[in-house]
């Protein structure tokens, strides 16, 4: 005997007049003498199951009363359209049956509760309406990177989680030892693999889990993280923008269509959304520090700072703000950004790279960059950058083989979603944040 329902929440318009099973959980029940209203979650969304004392069994009309918060139970009826009801349409219950009603009160209310107690049960506060059409976008917004990728040519080349070196210096990174082997490290990229995919297909991106032992406590930063990244041969540093603009365009257009109810669940203002259309606007790392200083004072913490420092997220903020769409912040001090970055020929104390920054305070979602695809010079960066050149012999094999300028980014599945989201805080995109001070659940 199965138990799937005959149809979902979300189709639920096809059924108009017809009898149905649906089969999910109570978010909300009220009772008025002889009329029991459920409002029945299947995950797919939400609907008002009317139990009208007069048109069920006697059993059935108990079952209704017994049922509480987030009890389980498969609800039959007729569909009916109704312009009064949230989703249009109503559910005149005929049978129904218990799944399982909670021994003891679901924790989470529909009452006021803590940050803290919410992390604390966040198995189930991903059940909520806000979180429900969170990671709805989230789910979107990684679909959409994908399919995008994929119908541009690009072959998804997946890079180990565990490397025994570091793409960015070693102080950062969650070690372990690796049988006898030595130290291993969880990968804080997949870039230096994806790129010897380059090398074989052209157009490659890996997307996985990724980690940061940064002692961060901000809003923007998690220590595991997603991400996406591209990488293309013979593509230069004006070509990977124009990639990265189609690209988060593209993800934002798709979402805005196909996500709008869950939008609109967490009242989010779509108007900067609908202006994410290419071209993205450009300014150097040179331009940035004399908006800084031109505009103190508008931002907190967003102080001038001297050339050769990186950006905080304060003078971020207060970049993007001078901006009606993501903009990109280009050329930045080479000794600043990671080692396989290439010089700019015209200017070699800045690298080729960008940031590109979201509108409203979210910061950078993608950092990208032209690679070195000389092995001189990139055994140099190296060695200036303290690593060892002998642990890194198969990347430099990269640029002895058939070396070609290629150029190629990473976009953070989080701060991507926080930002088309509109919420507050990174710990929200992700099912289960791992941040410094939380590894529970």
């Amino acid at each position: 005997m199965s138990l799937l329902p005959s149809a979902t929440v979300a189709e639920i318009a096809r059924y108009d007049g017809q009898t149905v099973t649906l089969a999910g959980w109570v978010a909300n029940k009220t009772e008025k003498g002889k009329l029991i209203f459920l409002r029945l979650r299947d995950g797919s969304g939400a609907i008002q199951c009317v139990v009208f004392k007069k048109n069920v069994p006697e059993a059935t009309f108990a079952a209704a009363q017994q049922l509480t918060l987030e009890s389980s139970c498969r609800v039959s009826g007729a569909v009916r359209a109704d312009a009064r009801a949230p989703g249009g349409y109503e559910l005149d219950v005929s049978a129904l049956e218990v799944v399982q009603v909670p021994a003891q009160e679901y924790p989470i209310q529909p009452k006021e509760h803590g940050t803290e107690f919410l992390m604390e049960h966040r198995h189930l506060w991903v059940r909520s309406a806000k979180q429900h059409a969170l990671l709805r976008i989230r789910a979107e917004v990684i679909a959409a990177a994908q399919e995008w990728l994929n119908s541009q040519g690009f072959v998804r080349y997946d890079t180990p989680i565990l490397t025994p070196v570091a793409a960015e210096g070693t102080t950062n990174l969650f070690a372990t030892e690796y049988f006898d082997l030595g130290p291993a490290y969880l990968a804080q990229t997949g870039q230096l693999y994806v790129e010897s995919g380059m090398m074989s297909f052209g157009k490659v991106y890996c997307f996985g889990p990724t980690f940061r032992a940064e002692k961060s406590k901000t809003r923007r930063h998690l220590t595991e993280f997603w991400m996406i990244e591209p990488e293309v041969a013979f593509a230069t540093h004006e070509d990977n923008l124009v990639l990265q603009e189609n690209f988060v365009s593209a993800i934002v257009q798709r979402c805005l269509e196909r996500r709008a109810e869950d939008l609109k669940v967490l009242e989010r203002d779509t108007a900067t959304l609908e202006r994410c259309l290419p071209p993205f606007p450009r300014i150097s790392y040179d331009d940035a520090l004399a908006l800084i200083e031109q505009n103190q004072g508008q931002v907190e913490a967003a102080t001038p700072i001297p050339w050769g420092e990186d950006l905080g997220a304060p003078h971020e903020t207060l970049i993007a703000s001078k901006f009606d769409k993501p903009v990109f912040v280009e050329k930045y001090p080479a000794a600043v950004k990671a080692f396989y970055m290439e010089p700019d020929p015209a200017r070699p104390e800045v690298a080729l790279c960008a940031d590109l920054l979201a509108p409203e305070g979210y910061g950078e979602i993608i950092g990208g960059s032209q690679r070195i695809h000389d092995a001189a010079l990139l055994e140099q960066r190296l060695r200036e950058h303290g690593l060892p050149v002998e642990s890194y012999q198969w990347y430099l094999d990269l640029r002895r083989y058939g070396s070609v300028p290629h150029s190629g980014f990473g976009m953070g599945i989080e701060r991507c979603t926080a930002w088309i989201a509109g919420t507050h805080h990174i710990r929200e995109t992700i099912p289960f944040p791992r941040m410094l001070y939380r590894i529970y659940p």
